[in-house]
């Protein structure tokens, strides 16, 4: 390995908590563990997914981490094919058990467009709020939402203290419901001709 590729110095910046340090390694890794995700999965977006979750990963076990020839994109590599294929794995479960529930009646074919255009919407509109969110919030959310840890053991893993955890969270919170609501205020409405909701 060359000293120019030699992650040793950065490396040892991050684990000491340095943001600045552990950006330069998602500008030096991000393109190569996004290509990797998305030969594992069907959507850009899932790729983009897989990609955030490694390096969330990364940083969360930063104390634990060993480099590989002087490098973390190996670990990177092996995390976010692991999440992909966990992703792939939990589609193709999800997508099976929809398919093995009993329905009442048959679905109107363009009702179920309608549904499906408006999850999907939801979707990318949740993915564009949470990407707008400061890094400490959105982690703080996901380490609360998703990995289910308390406030209090979520607080310091983001560099915050116990109070401070639960008022950012509780405005994420908030901001999230507005920004996902159905008829957001800053957007109008046009019902017909003229005519504002």
């Amino acid at each position: 390995m060359s000293e120019k590729n030699d992650e040793t110095e950065i490396w040892a910046r991050a684990r000491s908590d340095s943001g600045e340090a552990f950006a330069e390694l998602f500008r030096r890794h991000r393109d190569a563990v996004f290509r990797r995700a998305l030969a594992l999965v069907d959507r850009a977006h899932d790729a983009e997914d897989a990609t955030a979750v490694a390096f969330f990963e990364l940083w969360r076990r930063r104390r634990s981490v060993v480099l590989v020839d002087g490098t973390v994109l190996p670990w990177l590599l092996v995390t976010v094919g692991n999440t992909a294929r966990n992703q792939r794995r939990g589609g193709v479960r999800y997508r099976r058990l929809l398919a093995a529930l009993p329905r009442s009646e048959p679905r109107d074919a363009e009702q179920e467009a309608v549904d499906s255009l408006e999850a999907e919407v939801l979707g990318i509109r949740l993915r564009d709020a949470l990407s707008e969110l400061d890094p400490k919030d959105a982690a703080l959310l996901t380490l609360t939402v998703l990995d289910g840890l308390t406030v209090a053991d979520a607080a310091p893993l983001v560099g915050l203290k116990a109070g401070a955890a639960r008022t950012r969270l509780m405005r994420v919170r908030r901001r999230l419901q507005n920004d996902l609501a159905p008829n957001p205020p800053h957007v109008t409405w046009f019902l017909s001709e003229g005519e504002r909701a």
